[in-house]
């Protein structure tokens, strides 16, 4: 940003729209409005964009702070990655196959599968289902009556929205080894909550999305490099040839109405005068930012409270995992990513665990969670137990997503305010899915589609059509 306090206008004299934060949220509001002709400016605190999906580096090695996946039904983060030319970067398994790996059998370690065949739904998980070797037969069963019935709720009903998920599997008939060897094994990773803790709705939306909707929906797919070459070189490298004005280390003091209707958007040291403006940051720092009148409780989004994200990164001397990644019950591991090629390890081997809902590791120290993680590792990995450890860290976010709890749905707002031309947007507002990449980027759109609508610009059609597809 330049020194002293200046005005920037568009120097066409048309349309501009002032994003504030340059996470997923941010950078799709800013693509959208782009590509309808409106002049942007994004605005992002931090010195990178990609928001709480990024990359840092750490001696040789380019480091994701977590390991973030998506399914084939995230049709707008797949959207998002198109946009930007990156889905050969993060492409996705040609077939849902899930290697979950359970030490704490009394016969010893075993390896089951959650995989899906060729088939209608339910039938393509018929088969991974009958032969799930961590299910009794009656759990087996079981799970597929609630299945059913899971597949008969409305997600949008708010009835289900004040109920917890796990009080609901109980009253269908789902044990605690059901609820740990498949509900939580997936509700966990996407919800960022245990079912106990997570609002019926929004779990209803995730299984029926990803397992009751389409034979592929759950398909998995993550990235091959750096979350970084993603969410910030190549977003930034779309941006610039969108024509968006993208400024780093440039965080957003105050938002005002001007006596014209227009905005004032200050940063240190310039003021912006823009037609729209969205706020594309967390909830907390939206409320500091929202002038008086624009939401009718904006002491809501207080209410709206977090998770956390535990990571875990560990770099081998030699090679101890052969497949790409793997779920674990029996042990405090939940999900375990290789991460060498990524990476740009040259030798050896580098894990990352990811671990949602962390909340008795967030705050331990890096020797007590050394201690556990690699004696976990060591009970799962049969090859870890001779190798030797390089090097062990962990990454913390406190605040990962908003948390799934009952009652959430009521709390996040939608992307309009009261205020005409002031939009929100962020993966905690009303887009109905949890805090994930695609809640992230269909809240984007959501924004832009309604700043567009009050600018009376088109919308670009290719921005909806993720929106068919769904």
């Amino acid at each position: 940003m330049t020194h002293g306090t200046r005005s920037h206008e568009p120097l066409d004299g048309g349309r501009h729209a002032v994003v504030a934060g340059g996470g997923l949220a941010g950078i799709t509001a800013a693509l959208a409005l782009a590509d309808a002709g409106v002049r942007v400016t994004l605005l992002e605190g931090r010195p990178r964009l990609g928001g709480l999906a990024f990359s840092f580096q750490r001696g040789g090695l380019t480091v994701d702070n977590g390991q973030h996946v998506y399914l084939r039904c995230c049709t707008a983060y797949r959207w998002f990655l198109d946009r930007i030319d990156a889905a050969a970067l993060a492409p996705l398994q040609n077939r849902l196959d899930v290697p979950v790996l359970d030490v704490a059998r009394p016969e010893g370690r075993r390896l089951g599968r959650l995989r899906r065949d060729a088939l209608p739904v339910p039938l393509h998980l018929g088969r991974s289902l009958a032969t799930y070797p961590h299910l009794s037969l009656a759990d087996r069963a079981r799970v597929g009556r609630a299945a059913l019935a899971l597949k008969g709720l409305d997600p949008a009903d708010p009835a289900l929205d004040s109920q917890d998920f796990g009080g609901w599997l109980a009253a269908h008939g789902q044990s605690k080894r059901a609820v740990e060897a498949l509900w939580d094994l997936v509700g966990v990773a996407t919800l960022n909550a245990v079912a106990g803790d997570a609002s019926l709705g929004l779990a209803a939306m995730v299984f029926k999305t990803g397992l009751l909707s389409d034979p592929g929906a759950a398909d998995i797919g993550w990235a091959r490099v750096p979350l970084g070459e993603l969410h910030d070189r190549l977003a930034r490298k779309a941006l610039d040839f969108a024509g968006v004005r993208t400024e780093v280390r440039t965080r957003v003091t105050s938002v005002s109405r001007h006596t014209n209707g227009r905005w004032r958007v200050e940063v240190p040291g310039e003021t912006l005068d823009a037609d729209a403006v969205v706020l594309a940051v967390p909830q907390r720092e939206t409320y500091g930012l929202l002038p008086a009148g624009a939401l009718d409780a904006p002491g809501r989004l207080l209410e709206i409270g977090t998770a956390p994200i535990l990571n875990v990164h560990v770099v081998y001397d030699r090679k101890v995992l052969s497949r790409p990644f793997f779920a674990a019950l029996g042990t405090p591991v939940q999900w375990v990513f290789d991460r060498t090629g990524a990476s740009g390890l040259k030798s050896g081997q580098y894990l990352a665990l990811s671990q949602s809902a962390a909340w008795d590791g967030i705050d331990e120290p890096v020797a007590v969670l050394r201690a556990r993680y690699l004696r976990e590792l060591e009970r799962l990995l049969p090859l870890t137990r001779g190798a030797e450890v390089k090097d062990f860290f962990v990454t913390r976010e406190r605040t990962a997503t908003f948390a799934p709890a009952p009652g959430v749905g009521r709390l996040r707002p939608g992307a309009r305010t009261k205020a005409p031309g002031l939009y929100l947007a962020g993966a905690w507002t009303a887009t109905g899915w949890p805090a994930t990449m695609e809640s992230a980027v269909r809240s984007g759109v959501s924004a832009a589609d309604a700043a567009l609508s009050a600018l009376g610009r088109p919308r670009p059609r290719h921005l909806f059509e993720f929106e068919e597809a769904a």
